[in-house]
């Protein structure tokens, strides 16, 4: 078990790092960019060869904790003048191997940016594949993943008093949240990851974190929250002997029932007006839809946005999770686990299995005006967040406006969006008119002639019904018919960030 961090070791550690320059940059300078690549593909091979032999404190730490590497303890010691070797050994950072210090975790440089400024915390975990050789312990406590920064990036920026980082794992959201309310109640299963998300928050003398050990929604019983982040354990693992069960992936009940108990049961915990996000997985089972069954899970109380970004085969599915767990193609414990994986999904009758993120909010009064389930590929993940954000704002306005108002409001064209015309050969009229974004969710979608007209007319200057009398008489049809066809395709643009209104 990871001992309980001590704030005086802790400030002493980041005193040490921040001496070494421990920064992600640094790293990257010092083993070059090939090697960083491998590195971020578990491979510490070519990075452990550029910085052998070098014992300048930058390169002692990359090798020790940014690689997992044991090094010569006098190397350590002189990395480490504050902390030393023996109080990294009481912070169950390292041991001490003879004549050198071998790593217990990784600490490793983790970058982050929001509207008010770019941070860099130092974020510990347990040592990876690559360090340990061979498979991952079940109480595995994994960093900074991809699923992590996923969510990270959908994170709205709106700010509130409090929030629910559910099932923290090291930690990473419960810091990032805390750039947003003054008080973040982080909470798992696993006391060890509990551990590590608070040596984490003393690392980087991060305060307004408290943690709660329990499951799902146990520890915060009757709170209420403005904000609600969880990357659930949601991968979906056979529940049969010989197929290890992953703490920080695997919930521990059957197919998606988990990521289905996280969706049902976060609404009880949103204060009014409060937004809670997640990922997960959910399955599609003989030819019932995937979101058709996330819908169920929401129900009819809450704002909904989800968002399916892929969905995989049952067999590509399993390969993608047996070999996330260290398991190598080609070996009898490969095909072993992949068996086990069709034979669960099969028992079940599931085709495929979704991916996607889910936004619930609790409405600040009457029903709920937002029920959108769809499917998504592209997008520019660096700017989901503030571009959910602004479409919310987007919806909420319109929503409390009827045709009439609508029609009054004055729009402008997001300035992202660009207008594609495909012409056939000799032909004068576009046969196809698409709308392409180029932030947010990188959306193209085809428009006719009447409503690519009302588009690149919105400059902030007329309101909606004058452009689209203007285009009736341009194009010598009905206005009243007109405007029944195109005014609800004004508000899908409005929702989805291609039109904004021009006073926002």
């Amino acid at each position: 078990m990871l001992p309980e961090p001590d704030p005086t070791l802790c400030r002493a550690l980041a005193d040490d790092l921040r001496s070494a320059g421990y920064t992600g940059a640094a790293l990257r300078d010092a083993w070059g960019v090939q090697a960083d690549d491998a590195v971020a593909r578990g491979l510490r091979g070519p990075a452990e060869r550029v910085l052998d032999g070098r014992r300048d404190a930058l390169a002692v730490l990359g090798r020790l904790w940014g690689l997992g590497v044991a090094v010569p303890r006098p190397d350590a010691e002189a990395a480490l003048p504050s902390l030393g070797v023996q109080g990294a050994v009481a912070l169950g950072l390292a041991r001490v191997d003879d004549d050198r210090v071998a790593p217990t975790v990784l600490v490793r440089p983790q970058p982050f940016a929001d509207a008010e400024s770019e941070v860099e915390w130092w974020i510990a975990s347990d040592l990876d594949e690559a360090a340990l050789g061979g498979p991952l312990p079940e109480d595995h406590v994994l960093g900074v993943g991809g699923a992590s920064q996923t969510l990270a990036r959908l994170q709205v920026t709106w700010r509130g008093g409090t929030a629910l980082d559910l099932g923290t794992g090291c930690g990473i959201q419960a810091l990032r949240l805390r750039r947003l309310v003054p008080r973040v109640i982080a909470t798992d299963i696993s006391e060890r990851a509990l551990r590590f998300t608070r040596l984490n928050a003393l690392l980087n003398d991060v305060d307004g974190i408290e943690t709660r050990l329990g499951s799902l929604f146990e520890p915060v019983d009757g709170e209420v929250f403005d904000r609600v982040a969880s990357n659930p354990p949601f991968v979906i693992t056979p529940r049969v002997a010989g197929v290890p069960a992953y703490e920080y992936r695997d919930g521990g009940l059957e197919g998606d029932a988990l990521v289905a108990s996280v969706i049902a049961g976060v609404g009880a915990h949103l204060a009014p007006g409060g937004v809670a996000q997640s990922l997960g997985n959910w399955e599609y089972r003989d030819g019932e839809s995937g979101l058709d069954r996330v819908r169920e899970w929401v129900g009819p109380s809450w704002d909904a946005w989800v968002i399916e970004r892929e969905v995989l085969d049952p067999l590509a599915y399993a390969e993608l999770w047996v070999r996330d767990g260290g398991t190598v193609p080609g070996t009898p414990a490969y095909a072993r686990l992949i068996d086990a994986w069709l034979d669960d999904f099969s028992a079940r009758g599931v085709t495929g299995i979704g991916f996607g993120y889910v936004l619930l909010r609790r409405p600040l009064a009457g029903a709920p005006t937002l029920a959108r389930y769809e499917r998504v590929a592209g997008g520019g993940e660096s700017v989901f967040g503030p571009h959910l954000a602004a479409c919310l704002e987007n919806h909420d306005r319109a929503a409390m406006l009827d045709d009439e108002g609508l029609a009054s409001a004055i729009l402008r064209v997001a300035p992202d969006v660009t207008e594609a015309r495909h012409h056939r050969p000799g032909e004068e009229s576009p046969s196809v008119i698409e709308l392409r974004q180029g932030g947010g969710f990188a959306r193209t979608i085809e428009v006719d002639s009447a409503l690519a007209a009302l588009v690149g007319a919105c400059d902030g200057d007329l309101p909606v019904g004058a452009l689209v009398g203007a285009i009736a008489q341009l194009l010598e049809v009905d206005a009243d018919e007109l405007r029944a066809d195109i005014l609800p395709r004004v508000r899908e643009l409005i929702v989805t960030g291609f039109l904004t209104f021009a006073d926002a």
